[in-house]
């Protein structure tokens, strides 16, 4: 029984995360990792290797 519990504990989290991720890609996020969403405040580069 507790292994069901926490298949569905970790089956929520997953599901979360993936509901976070498709709707931050359907707003235009570039940068999801990013607070400010790579808006140029942060000072991230999204992507760029740095030389």
């Amino acid at each position: 029984m507790e292994n069901v519990i926490i298949i569905a504990v970790i089956a929520t989290v997953i599901g979360l995360a993936g509901r976070y991720l498709y709707r931050a890609k359907k707003r235009g996020v570039k940068c999801i990792g990013c607070p400010s969403g790579c808006g140029g405040k942060c000072g991230c580069h999204c992507g760029k290797s740095d030389p």
